[in-house]
Parts: C-alpha cells; sequence; structure tokens
C-alpha cells in the first residue's frame, strides 16, 4: 500500500452472467459474457490509531451478515461470525500481499464495508466481485489474485470491471476479452428465471476435467458464441441456444435442465454458468404475462427481463 494511499476508497464491481461456452472457456473458447447491472460495493477507510482490519458485509437488505476483525501482520483472524468467511478473507489479503509487498506496509489499520445489490444466493458473483475489489485496493492484477486463490476461467472478474457486454477467451492462460455489440432486436422476449439449486463452480469444472473432450468441440462451441452475436430473429437464437445446450449435454453427460424441469415449456431454456444451478435464461413468444405464469406456477418465483439485469441493456 502506498504511503499517500487515500483514506478512504469507494470500489464497485459488476454481477456477471455466462451466455455461452461454459466450462469449455476454461480450453480457450471464447464465451459470451454478460456484466449484471447488480453488483457488490466495498469501501475501504484507513484508520491510523488501529493496528486492525475491521470487516463487515451487508446484501441487498442492508442486513449485516458478516463481521470479522483481522491483525494486520498476518491477517489473522481475530474475531468472526464466520469462519469459513474469514478464512478465505485470509487467504485472499496474504495472496494479495505476495503480490504487492507494499499491500499493509504502513501499518494502518482499515474498517472494510461491502455492499451488495443481489441475494447472496443468486450466484450473480459475491466471490468475483470480492477478488476484484481486493485487487483494486491492493494494486494487483485480479487474474493473479483469482488464480492464487478461488482459480477459474476469470471471466467473471473481466464482468466485474466492464461496461459491456463482453467475448472472453483465455488463450495459453492469459485472459483476454473485447467488447461485444450484443443488444438483440428480441432482447423484451429473453427472461432469467432463478432455479435456485446451487451449484459448486469448483466441483463442476473437476467433473468437466475428467471428461475426454474431442477438440473440435472448442472450435463448435466458439463458432456458436460468435452466432450467438449476430442473430436477427427469436427463433435462431432460439436454435443456437437449443444446438449449445444439445452439445454440453453430451459432452457433461448431463441432462438438459428444461428436460429435467420444463419438459412442457414452449421456448428455449439454456443454462448458465455452472450447469443446472443458479439461473437459466429462457426465451418466449407468449406475452411476458404468461411466461411468468407459467414459471410461478411451477415454484419459480424470480422471473426478471433481460433489462432488468444486464448491465449494458440499461444503456439502450
Amino acid at each position: 500500500m502506498k504511503e499517500n494511499k487515500n483514506k478512504k476508497q469507494t470500489i464497485h464491481a459488476n454481477g456477471k452472467l455466462l451466455l455461452s461456452s461454459e466450462y469449455f472457456v476454461l480450453d480457450g473458447a471464447v464465451a459470451l459474457a454478460l456484466p449484471t447491472n447488480k453488483g457488490q460495493t466495498f469501501t475501504f477507510e484507513n484508520q491510523p490509531n488501529s493496528n486492525l482490519i475491521s470487516w463487515k458485509s451487508f446484501d441487498e437488505k442492508n442486513q449485516n451478515w458478516f463481521n470479522g476483525k483481522f491483525d494486520i501482520e498476518n491477517f489473522e483472524v481475530i474475531k468472526t461470525n464466520d469462519t469459513n468467511v474469514s478464512d478465505r478473507l485470509t487467504q485472499i489479503l496474504t495472496a494479495a500481499q505476495k503480490l504487492n509487498s507494499n499491500f499493509f506496509k504502513t501499518k494502518n489499520g482499515v474498517n472494510v464495508e461491502s455492499h451488495l445489490t443481489f441475494p447472496r444466493n443468486w450466484g450473480l458473483g459475491t466471490s468475483s466481485t470480492l477478488i476484484y475489489s481486493v485487487a483494486q485496493w491492493a494494486e494487483v492484477d485480479p487474474f493473479e489474485l483469482l488464480e492464487n486463490t478461488f482459480g477459474g476461467s476469470g471471466y467473471d472478474i473481466a464482468c466485474a470491471g466492464a461496461k459491456e457486454n463482453i467475448l472472453y477467451s483465455k488463450i495459453n492462460g492469459q485472459p483476454e476479452w473485447s467488447n461485444c455489440d450484443f443488444n438483440p432486436s428480441f432482447k423484451d422476449q429473453l427472461y432469467f428465471v432463478f432455479l435456485g439449486k446451487k451449484q459448486n463452480s469448483r466441483e463442476g469444472i473437476a467433473h468437466y476435467r475428467k471428461i475426454e473432450k474431442e477438440e473440435k468441440l472448442i472450435f463448435e462451441i466458439t463458432a456458436l458464441t460468435q452466432s450467438l452475436t449476430m442473430c436477427h430473429t427469436l427463433s435462431d437464437f432460439e436454435k443456437l441456444l437449443n444446438e449449445h445446450e444439445d452439445i454440453i449435454s453430451k459432452t457433461l453427460h448431463l441432462q438438459k435442465v428444461k428436460d429435467l424441469y420444463f419438459m412442457d415449456y414452449w421456448g428455449s431454456v439454456k443454462s448458465l454458468g455452472a450447469w443446472g444451478g443458479d439461473f437459466v435464461l429462457v426465451t418466449s413468444d407468449r406475452s411476458e404475462v404468461e411466461t411468468q405464469r407459467y414459471f410461478k406456477e411451477k415454484g419459480f418465483e424470480v422471473f426478471l427481463r433481460y433489462s432488468d439485469l444486464i448491465l449494458a441493456a440499461d444503456k439502450r
């Protein structure tokens, strides 16, 4: 940490959704990733007369869900209401210091507050927004910090600081991405439904790693991603989504989420990120009222328009 560091620093990080190339992005496939307008904001305020890091985290209802105090010498947990979270924070802070030896060199205490704008169980990036924000604070590369802590493709880190939808890939271990003008004319017929069936991303990745895959699938998935960004009609978009679901299902030997829960649904249902877990993208050529009623009758209450959740959609 530099000697002249601002006394108070505020950092915001976007949440994320992975629309295409789930898992295959780990092997170089190009993915379409969507930063969300919901995320997490951190404030880091120096406390010169303290030798503690005091950390408080609040959810989208401004309820305090985590409290922890850490020693600034070695980030050892002094007091906490959740040892799993505090141990993770110790790991992240330690990794950040290894990447930047000046981090906490001044030995000033710090008050940290984080505020989510989405429910913690939605899977929109509680961890990735944390990694990105701590990296900005510690002045280290967020992708290196991710690699040394949670691991993963890093698309969520790219989304955390992006202002547009992005095309993301990881080539020879290095993240690459560019802004993508994905703004479908039929976006009013796209919705996100929360399944609430949390999947462990690391377990999903481990499962993917064990499976033998043909190299041509990387190119097929990348081609599907590129085609998705250029669709002009909902029906073409649905065909590509269905093809993508077929490839992932066949490769991972997992049942498609539509077959599991929505066999009688008239539109497409696309898993996002960790397969079959948090949100799915659904398409509909019927009214929003009728579409929402279908999912509500199935017991799925969280139903969001594309424009309710995607950051770039707010700007159109």
